[in-house]
């Protein structure tokens, strides 16, 4: 095989490579960044208690804490949608492991995903 070929065929590979690589850092959907914040809102209005690590915090406390987890994934591109920056920030401790819970006045506690996917749903379903 010449030189020339060889050439040719190492960067149609490394075309292909950075060609599949690009859309991993493609801008997430315009409607993500919305709705995460639109989620982060309602925990603060909600009158609800977060708990993290075995203590329960304010609604205020709660979001300035998942609006840092927010930043610090956004900065990395390890958010791209709702369903990630719940999976992603608002699930779990990323120090401990241990699941996050949110209570209600009035209610039992829940595992804070399932409280903040049904918030999102709410949200898609009143957004046109």
């Amino acid at each position: 095989m010449n030189v020339s070929r060889t050439l040719s065929l190492a960067l149609a590979g490394f075309g292909l490579a950075f060609g599949m690589a690009a859309p991993a850092f493609a801008e997430p959907p315009a409607q993500a960044p919305r709705e995460i914040a639109q989620l982060i809102d309602a925990l603060g209005r909600s009158g609800c208690q977060f708990q993290r690590n075995g203590t329960w915090y304010s609604p205020s406390e709660a979001q300035a804490h998942l609006r840092r987890k927010y930043e610090y994934l956004r900065k990395r591109d390890l958010v791209a949608t709702a369903e990630q920056f719940i999976e992603r920030a608002g699930t779990q401790s990323s120090m401990s492991g241990k699941p996050y819970a949110v209570r209600c006045p009035g209610q039992a506690a829940v595992p804070s995903a399932q409280w903040l996917g049904a918030r999102l749903s709410t949200i898609r379903h009143a957004t046109p």
